[in-house]
C-alpha cells in the first residue's frame, strides 16, 4: 500500500530524467494524470497517455529532452507533504526561477500550474516545485 503517490510519481520522473528514459510508467489516479496534464502544458514532457492493463491502469509519460540531450527537469521534488500541508493564496505564489520553473497546485479548479492560478486567482495546495 502506497502512501504518497505523488511523491512516488515524482520519484519515478526524477529517476526517468537521470537516467535519460524515454519513457516512464506507473499507476494511475485522477491527480497523477492532473499533474502529467501539467508538465505536458508547460513544456517539461512530450505527452501522456492512460494504459488499461488487466490489474491496474497506467500512466505513461514520454519524457522531454533538449536538442543536444540535455534535461528539461534538473529539480523535481514534492512541496506540501501529508504531514505537513502546504497552502498559498494567488498572492503568495512568486515565479520560479524567474518564470522557468513552476509550482503544480491542487486547486478547486483542479490541478494546475503556479501561473494559471496567477491568472485566475485561485490558490490551493502545492503540490509539487519543478525546474
Amino acid at each position: 500500500m502506497m502512501t504518497d503517490t505523488v511523491a512516488d510519481m515524482l520519484t519515478r520522473i526524477r529517476n526517468g530524467v537521470r537516467v535519460e528514459k524515454p519513457i516512464v510508467t506507473m499507476p494511475t489516479s485522477r491527480l497523477r494524470e492532473g499533474i502529467a496534464q501539467v508538465l505536458k502544458d508547460e513544456g517539461y514532457i512530450w505527452d501522456f497517455d492512460v494504459v488499461d492493463t488487466v490489474p491496474v491502469r497506467t500512466l505513461r509519460l514520454q519524457l522531454k529532452y533538449g536538442p543536444n540531450g540535455e534535461r528539461l527537469i534538473t529539480k523535481i521534488e514534492r512541496v506540501s507533504k501529508p504531514g505537513r500541508r502546504l497552502y498559498r493564496g494567488y498572492r503568495d505564489l512568486k515565479p520560479i526561477l524567474a518564470g522557468m520553473g513552476i509550482q503544480v497546485l491542487s486547486t478547486p479548479n483542479g490541478v494546475i500550474s503556479d501561473r494559471r492560478a496567477r491568472a485566475e486567482k485561485v490558490g490551493g495546495e502545492v503540490l509539487a516545485l519543478v525546474e
